[in-house]
């Protein structure tokens, strides 16, 4: 295993690489115990705790570009022939559990405000077996998180989560499944308790006006003030087909934002 306490520009003969314009020396804890891993840092990226661990071949991680607003504080696993990749300006309170095996990816848009005591697992650590037919209970799967999305204290993403763009995850809510965009959704499992919301950052007591009754006077994100686009009312399976192609798309445009990150650091 190698360790590495600096992110920087960085080969071995494993042919694991960091690829780091600037360079980052407070916090950092890089394991690589396998071969043919990448790191990609934005050159803007926006760092207090990175405690990673790469424990396959294949691996990679993407951090995007930080600003004022926050910074990564994260544990991260990435497993064999697995890709977490973070979007421009993805903040957490503190540190949060990532882990990605099994050629998974986790995908964070654009925006993304992470509180405190959360985790995002494609994984569960430990394989379960049935035990009459010796198959797999538990398969890993792929987490893709929309732009503009709070997960408050205590909220996680679980294998095959779909979150879409502009939504809240509530108090120690549990994402098991697909949530579409601009809604609140709470509890174990997560469900939509309301549609068609908008949320901001500048906190209520740290940034003025001292009271917000209403939305009038604030700056708002244009781009995420949509209507949810998941259908109201019965589910017949004309709405599933809709929704679903909604999340695909979603899942789309994650994988050409890693694509894309990727291609700027060839």
């Amino acid at each position: 295993m190698v360790t590495v306490d600096r992110l920087h520009e960085y080969a071995d003969d494993d042919g694991n690489v960091i690829e780091s314009p600037s360079e980052f020396r407070e916090g950092v804890n890089v394991r690589f115990r396998g071969k043919n891993n990448r790191l990609v840092v934005h050159e803007r990226a926006r760092i207090v705790k990175l405690d990673l661990t790469f424990d396959g071949d294949n691996g990679t991680l993407i951090l995007g570009a930080g600003t004022r607003d926050g910074a990564i504080r994260a544990s991260i696993r990435v497993g064999q022939d697995s890709t977490i990749t973070f979007g421009d300006n993805v903040t957490m309170t503190s540190t949060s559990t990532i882990s990605a095996v099994e050629g998974t990816s986790i995908t964070f848009g654009d925006d993304v405000m992470i509180a405190s005591g959360n985790q995002f697992r494609a994984d569960d650590g430990h394989a379960v077996y049935d035990v009459v037919t010796g198959g797999r209970v538990n398969k890993s799967r792929s987490i893709t998180i929309g732009s503009h999305v709070w997960f408050a204290y205590g909220a996680c993403a679980l294998g095959g989560s779909v979150v879409g763009d502009g939504s809240v995850i509530g108090f120690n809510a549990l994402v098991t499944g697909r949530i579409p965009n601009n809604v609140i959704a709470v509890g174990s499992p997560a469900k939509v308790v309301r549609r068609n919301v908008a949320w901001e950052r500048p906190h209520l007591s740290l940034t003025q006006p001292p009271y917000r009754p209403n939305a009038d006077g604030i700056t708002k994100t244009k781009k995420y003030w949509k209507l949810t686009e998941e259908p109201v009312g019965p589910v017949t399976r004309a709405k599933r087909v809709v929704f679903a192609r909604g999340n695909r798309s979603l899942v789309a445009r994650a994988k050409r934002r890693a694509k894309r990150l990727l291609a700027r650091k060839a």
